[in-house]
């Protein structure tokens, strides 16, 4: 996914039908991102899906995180 902030891509790992690992192929050369993406698959390995909180400080990375997991996700079950 294409941000103000620069690409954003997420390649996911599964266990049967668990989310196992989440790696980050694209991201911003940001600070906030550096920051952000630890909390972003965190939260999606608990949730299981893309419906997790957007990070403080990363609005912008946090939405194309999560766009990109769902596409992630989409792709595996179509």
């Amino acid at each position: 996914m294409s941000t103000d902030k620069g690409d954003v891509q997420v390649e996911l790992t599964y266990e049967g039908d668990r989310i196992t690992a989440v790696r980050m192929l694209k991201q911003p050369d940001h600070p906030q991102t550096a920051a952000a993406v630890p909390k972003l698959i965190a939260g999606t390995l608990q949730a299981q899906s893309a419906d997790i909180d957007t990070v403080s400080g990363a609005t912008v990375t946090s939405e194309g995180y999560k766009e990109s997991l769902q596409a992630a996700i989409d792709a595996r079950t179509a």
